[in-house]
């Protein structure tokens, strides 16, 4: 199912992605930001379930800023795969 993700304090202003259970596939950002790590994340986390993207992405901050790309989609991914619980 594709999801999409409001971010907050990041230059991304939007992250799409699909979940499948609890795989995650298909991400983009959308909105500006870094190029390089726009394109590296998506690639990186191709495939991984929410567990291990919250695991290795959830904390990681950009500066002063109190998250980062890499935070916001590992908040994303949880709050989709929670809310597709819910439904179920």
């Amino acid at each position: 199912m594709k999801y999409s993700y409001k971010t907050n304090n990041t230059c991304p202003k939007e992250i799409r992605f699909d979940l499948n259970g609890d795989i995650v596939t298909n991400v983009e950002f959308l909105g500006g930001g870094c190029p390089g790590n726009l394109q590296a994340v998506p690639k990186l986390v191709q495939g991984m379930t929410v567990q291990e993207i919250q695991d290795k992405l959830s904390g990681i901050m950009c500066g002063v800023k109190g998250t980062s790309c890499a935070n916001e989609l590992a908040k994303a991914v949880k709050e989709a795969h929670d809310a597709s619980l819910q439904k179920a």
